[in-house]
């Protein structure tokens, strides 16, 4: 396969301490903080494909960091750099390898939830609404179909499970129960304005932002923090503005592309991931860097 960029699929980075894995991103523990460090790992339908995409973590890592700073002023984030001379000293030696895939976060105690907020009825929500008119508990109009926008936002938690295990729908009183009711209103509230803000921005821009899936945690002093990646083509639906018809999928930057042609070849969507082609891993890789341009302006090659 014909790319320069060097694929990383797995780091090891001795003096860092174990590291954790999750679908994308190995984690390194140094004590008050982390190291986020966004592979070029794909994960589809929660199984972790066994080929890197070219430039996804430093593409996820960019958008990250672009999001988080336009909306510091409705939540506090967790992002202390992405920087490798900001970061510890202990890091230095494996500086070309986290150069501009990394983020130096603030550790948190992560809430057990994923706040997911639909503009538009796709994925597992279309196919909920399919059969009972109705998603994560909340009943909708008749007569919508697929990729239909939303009379509104909704705000539609799910469980938030290990590598491997797909992420349930919940209802907003089962987040109550799991996290408490004054702090799932102000959850809610606030993936919500975020929610609002981006989709404007990224429409304005060209970008149909159908839905998206945010984490918080909580700090030492006990502040609400906005956490992991932010906006990005792994944790949202972006759709081309210009292309958008309701009624049917839509052509997107993210990685439904691996979705629809895993769905084409009838993958069982248990591990194994089989053997992506070329052709289908080149033009991820262009998807996520076309979402980069046009979303901040900016180009990685």
């Amino acid at each position: 396969m014909a790319s320069l960029e060097q694929v990383i699929t797995e780091t090891n980075l001795d003096g860092l301490g174990p590291v954790r894995r999750g679908k994308v991103r190995d984690i390194y523990d140094l004590g008050d903080s982390l190291l986020l460090v966004a592979t070029d790992r794909l994960s589809a339908y929660d199984v972790v494909m066994p080929q890197g995409i070219p430039f996804k973590g430093k593409v996820l890592t960019r958008i990250s960091e672009f999001w988080f700073g336009k909306m510091e002023d409705i939540v506090p984030n967790h992002l202390r750099s992405t920087v490798v001379y900001d970061f510890p000293s202990m890091c230095k030696p494996h500086w070309d390898i986290l150069r501009d895939r990394t983020m130096w976060v603030k550790k948190t105690k992560p809430l057990p939830v994923e706040c997911v907020v639909r503009g538009y009825l796709s994925g597992s929500g279309w196919n909920e609404y399919r059969e009972t008119g109705a998603v994560c508990g909340v009943r909708l109009p008749k007569g919508l179909v697929e990729s239909s926008r939303l009379p509104e936002p909704l705000f539609t938690p799910a469980t938030k499970e290990e590598v491997g295990v797909h992420d349930e729908n919940i209802t907003f009183e089962r987040m109550r129960e799991l996290v408490g009711s004054e702090l799932a209103e102000k959850v809610r509230a606030i993936s919500l304005s975020l929610y609002g803000r981006a989709a404007g921005l990224a429409e304005e821009r060209g970008i149909i932002i159908a839905d998206t899936k945010m984490e918080f945690g909580v700090d030492e002093k006990g502040e609400l923090i906005l956490i992991d990646e932010l906006l990005t083509p792994d944790s949202s639906r972006f759709w081309p503005k210009e292309q958008y018809r309701p009624g049917a999928g839509q052509p997107s930057f993210d990685k439904q592309f691996v979705r629809d042609y895993l769905l084409s070849i009838n993958f069982n969507k248990k591990p194994p991931g089989p053997k992506l082609p070329d052709e289908i891993i080149l033009k991820t890789s262009a998807l996520y860097l076309e979402a980069l341009k046009i979303l901040t302006g900016e180009t990685l090659l």
